[in-house]
């Protein structure tokens, strides 16, 4: 049987009378490329902030890494790393700057530093623009910077929020190519979230579908199909959410994210 890496065991979420995740479960499996879909205010953006320390849930059980969510918070941030929607680097920065920053928060021996950095920068093609300033950077080449960032301390998982927003085709299939190259070669586990139902498609192994705050489908691509007797993943993810157009919400969870983990460590 697979080792399970998270899981989400009755998770409630409640700000004051509204209840935005509704007792959801599920499991992931080391090494697998998980996506977690829905549309905006499903409940989306707050299960990836408990699962990542920004909030904690109203009662339930989160488990990353062996790490219980909510009680052991440093112990389970070491065992992740993300990439948010929004960007979070720091534009007057170079390349390797932004990446030592982050070798400190993390707290990584200074004499690792040198090595993982080039490393990870090879890893996404940027080693020969270390030197150079994010805001010369394209919307790709920072996307890539912030996977190289997020693999630094080595996580066992990868959080990735909507990656691909607003990258063109050529980029959005380099990234997911380092993607599946990571969780093959180095077993680490994905757990990614897109509004490009053609990218949950051909990545993802497992599929979780959230609607009005519960788990509503979750399957392969095939099972979900199957289910809904449709034959496209979209055509599967309509008839389960519905076509009405919801309402877009704000998302500061880089910025809310990057602080709080900054305040955490210089405590």
């Amino acid at each position: 049987m697979s080792e399970i890496i998270l899981s989400a065991k009755d998770v409630v979420k409640k700000f004051g009378n509204i209840t935005a995740v509704d007792g959801i479960s599920f499991d992931v499996k080391k090494g697998e490329i998980f996506a977690f879909l829905g549309p905006n205010g499903a409940g989306k953006s707050t299960t990836i902030k408990m699962l990542t320390t920004m909030l904690r849930p109203t009662s339930g059980l989160l488990k990353l890494a062996g790490h219980d969510v909510t009680t052991e918070r440093d112990s389970a941030r070491k065992s992740f790393g993300i990439v948010f929607q929004d960007p979070s680097l720091d534009e007057e920065l170079s390349a390797v700057e932004n990446m030592e920053l982050h070798a400190t928060l993390y707290r990584i021996p200074k004499k690792e530093q040198p090595q993982r950095i080039e490393e990870m920068l090879k890893l996404v093609e940027l080693w020969d623009r270390k030197g150079s300033l994010i805001k010369t950077f394209s919307g790709g080449m920072r996307r890539r910077l912030e996977i190289a960032r997020g693999l630094l301390h080595e996580p066992k998982v990868l959080f990735l929020d909507e990656p691909t927003l607003g990258l063109d085709t050529q980029t959005r299939n380099t990234m997911w190519r380092y993607v599946k190259k990571l969780s093959q070669e180095k077993g680490m586990t994905i757990f990614f979230t897109t509004h490009y139902l053609d990218e949950a498609e051909d990545v993802a192994e497992t599929i979780a579908i959230i609607d009005h705050g519960k788990i509503v489908a979750r399957g392969t691509t095939e099972e979900l199909c199957k289910q809904t007797e449709t034959k496209s993943l979209e055509e599967a993810y309509l008839k389960l959410t519905g076509k009405e157009i919801r309402e877009e919400s704000t998302n500061n969870d880089g910025l809310n994210f990057k602080m709080s983990l900054r305040n955490s460590r210089l405590r």
